[in-house]
């Protein structure tokens, strides 16, 4: 599987920072609450509030590109570092049904299990989260970018929600993250292939 560290031995590992020195960022991990699709804590006791040093940097050129055009606005981090053992967890929450397509298969390696993926939004100044369409983990079309003009057509989706989805990777797609089609939270820290070939994949 190649190189592996443990979550648990991150916090004394020079390649990870933790989302709590990350200036000018809110962070509600949802897979540590039960507000997420499998309705159940996934994460504690574990600490996965962590990111890789590389897409932690490019999270605060977000953050400054962010700040700079909406003062007031802030990024509010979902989920970072997804440990290999919970990735399992989703994948088997998901057998029998439609819904594998959201998640990459645990052999191949989530992005976020390496550090390098975010589920991220924008908290208004008032702490309230913009409203895209969706919440987070809604696994259905609305939440797809590349569905939006279809979505927008068929009155599933507003010019606001666009908006406010285009704001979000406009922070995101300049600091060096990429989206993906079916999610507008999830952003990978650049090519997702060389991502699995050259970092360390948190067990």
């Amino acid at each position: 599987m190649g190189n592996t560290v443990r979550i648990e031995d991150v916090p004394g590992h020079a390649d990870y920072r933790h989302l709590g020195g990350i200036a000018g960022i809110g962070v509600d991990l949802r897979y540590a609450t039960p507000d997420n699709f499998v309705g159940r804590d996934l994460y504690s006791p574990l600490d996965c509030a962590w990111l890789h040093r590389d897409a932690a940097a490019a999270l605060e050129r977000a953050v400054a590109w962010l700040a700079e055009r909406n003062p007031g606005y802030k990024l509010l981090v979902l989920d970072a570092l997804r440990p290999q053992r919970v990735q399992e967890q989703l994948w088997a929450a998901l057998q029998g049904t439609d819904l594998l397509g959201y998640l990459a298969e645990p052999g191949r390696g989530s992005i976020h299990s390496f550090g390098m993926a975010l589920d991220i939004t924008i908290l208004d100044a008032d702490g309230r989260e913009l409203d895209m369409g969706t919440g987070f983990d809604d696994l259905t079309e609305r939440s797809h970018p590349a569905l939006e003009g279809e979505m927008l057509a068929r009155g599933e989706l507003t010019t606001a929600h666009i908006a406010n989805r285009q704001l979000l990777r406009g922070a995101m797609f300049q600091a060096g993250f990429v989206g993906i089609n079916s999610e507008w939270w999830h952003f990978d820290c650049g090519d997702r292939v060389l991502v699995r070939q050259s970092y360390t994949r948190v067990l």
